[in-house]
This record gives C-alpha cells, sequence and structure tokens, in this order.
C-alpha cells in the first residue's frame, strides 16, 4: 500500500498561489511608479499649482476645503476619471467599484495626503472618509488593520505643551506603554492625566 506524501501537492499548490498573488503585485508595483502622474499635465497642472499651498493649511473636511474642491473641479474632474485609487473613479458604485489593488493605494495616497497638512492626522481622516464614501464598518476596520499593520496609523489626540504649544499626537496608535505625543515637540515634562503618567527626559513614561 502506497502512503500519500501532500508535500509535492503542498508546494505544487504554493507555486501557483504565488503565481496569482505576482498579478497584484505587479499592479502594485506598476502604480507605485505611476502614482497622480496625470497630475503633471493638463488640465490637472494648472489647478494643482494654485491649490496645494492652499489645501496644506486647511483643515482636511473642513467648509474651506471642500471650498476649495470645489474650485478645483474641472482638474478633479479629470484626475478621478483616469486613477482608479479614488472612489470618485467609479461613479455610483463609488467604494464598492473598487479591487483590493485600488484600495491598498486609495489608503497610501491617504496617508502621504496627511502628512502634507499642517495638521493631519490619518486616524480622523479614516473617521471622515467612512462617512463620506460610505465605507462599512467591516471595511473600515481592515483599512485600519492596515494601516496599523504598516505603522501609518497615527494617535491623532490634541495636546497643549506647557509653553501653550498646541500639538497632535503622532506616535503609532498601537505602541502601548508610553506617552503619547508628537514627536516634533518631545521631550515635555507634562501629564497625561486619563494615565496619570508623566514622560522622563528620553519620552518614555516613568
Amino acid at each position: 500500500m502506497t502512503t500519500y506524501d501532500s508535500v509535492p501537492d503542498t508546494l505544487k499548490h504554493s507555486l501557483r498561489v504565488g503565481t496569482l498573488m505576482g498579478q497584484p503585485i505587479t499592479d502594485l508595483v506598476e502604480r507605485s511608479t505611476k502614482h497622480d502622474h496625470s497630475k503633471t499635465v493638463h488640465p490637472e497642472q494648472s489647478v494643482f499649482d494654485e491649490f496645494t499651498p492652499k489645501l496644506k493649511t486647511s483643515t482636511y473636511g473642513s467648509d474651506e476645503y471642500k471650498g476649495f474642491l470645489a474650485a478645483m473641479k474641472v482638474g478633479l474632474d479629470h484626475h478621478y476619471a483616469n486613477n482608479r485609487h479614488h472612489p470618485e473613479h467609479f461613479g455610483e458604485a463609488g467604494i464598492n467599484g473598487m479591487t483590493l489593488v485600488d484600495l491598498i493605494e486609495m489608503l497610501a495616497d491617504w496617508k502621504a495626503a496627511t502628512e502634507r497638512h499642517d495638521d493631519g492626522s490619518l486616524a480622523k481622516s479614516l473617521t471622515i472618509q467612512q462617512v463620506r464614501f460610505g465605507i462599512s464598518d467591516q471595511l473600515l476596520e481592515i483599512l485600519r488593520n492596515t494601516a496599523l499593520w504598516f505603522g501609518w496609523l497615527d494617535c491623532g489626540d490634541e495636546h497643549t505643551a506647557p509653553d501653550g504649544t498646541k500639538m497632535r499626537c503622532s506616535v503609532r496608535a498601537d505602541v502601548e506603554h508610553r506617552l503619547h505625543c508628537d514627536g516634533r515637540f518631545e521631550p515635555y515634562d507634562w501629564r497625561n492625566t486619563a494615565l496619570d503618567l508623566v514622560p522622563s527626559e528620553t519620552g518614555e513614561s516613568r
């Protein structure tokens, strides 16, 4: 009686899965080298030349921000039509029309966009985007899990240093056992009343 050895079949399956995974990987690599290139040509470039500096100092989701988007309509309509990482690309289907590859590029785009705003926060952006695009709780959790996995998600809490400086926490939201405060302003000897901890000169709680 011949004893079945599962290893050959397992390795064959592994190779097949690897081949299939190569398709989205290839797509992601290609997109990573071409992201937003449509912004460098007409009719988008002139619009972004004017409004990118204005967007930088605006708060995402604010009335001012929405006003800028309305004024950018010609450039944005062209951009959405030519870039799949925006839910607007898919018309009424919105985010439900996207693929996993589209979603990964979208999330990376959102993370990078928050870094261009003076008060940007991916944690807060995701909450706003859920309402804006009708994202389900399940998909939102997947997006957050992905952001956490790659270290993209910031705490986002707002604090005021002893000298009156306003700061937003940029520490990864999954970092535990330490005070969260913005690295641009560390170290500060300020008390987090919620945790009742005081950071040392190294920034670690004591």
